[in-house]
């Protein structure tokens, strides 16, 4: 794990309930784990409960499934080593069914949307707007009933229908990297549900 996480590096840890997503740095590395200081109580995570960690590092954004062995009074966690690990990568990002009548917005003028599906990486739409592809858009994505993520929306392609409805495809920019890692956790677990219907 010391070829992957070193000190000061910024990790973000999801654990199942995604509204007690926490970041922080990494403060020691040693070979039984790290010990992860985070910026906020760590309130929702659970000792020996498996979380998910991200980090970026100069092979991508590396993602892994442990757990904190101890929680201390100053939000310092151990985490274990995990026994695997992977990198994602934009084009590998899950993309889901996200069926969902919403607003973008830029400079004080909105646009009614119904999105189609979505990924960590941006999303596809219809509109009847004519929306401006040069725009940088807000959109907030409603991913629970007391959960959703605030983002940019770059739209990159527009397709006009013959019956006059644009077709939208585009990517995300994030004000944080926690409601990335958010939706990364969104949609991967919404596709395995969906696989195991």
């Amino acid at each position: 794990m010391r070829e992957l996480i070193e000190k000061n590096q910024r990790v973000t840890i999801v654990p199942t309930d995604f509204k007690f997503a926490n970041k922080g740095v990494v403060t020691d590395v040693y070979p039984e784990g790290f010990d992860l200081k985070l910026d906020y109580p760590a309130d929702g995570i659970l000792k020996n409960t498996y979380c998910e960690f991200y980090t970026e590092s100069k092979h991508g954004t590396l993602y892994f499934d442990s757990y904190a062995k101890q929680i201390g009074d100053d939000n310092v966690l151990k985490i274990a080593n995990p026994a695997k690990h992977k990198f994602l990568q934009r084009r590998k990002f899950t993309r889901i069914k996200f069926v969902h009548d919403l607003v973008i917005s830029k400079d004080g003028v909105s646009h009614s949307i119904k999105t189609l599906d979505i990924s960590a990486g941006g999303m596809k739409f219809k509109t009847s707007d004519n929306v401006d592809i040069e725009g940088k858009y807000i959109v907030a994505l409603p991913l629970t009933g007391t959960l959703s993520v605030e983002c940019y929306y770059l739209p990159i392609r527009i397709e006009r229908g013959d019956d006059g409805v644009y077709t939208h495809s585009g990517r995300f920019e994030f004000k944080d990297t926690k409601d990335r890692m958010t939706l990364i956790q969104y949609c991967t677990k919404r596709s395995i549900e969906i696989k195991n219907k």
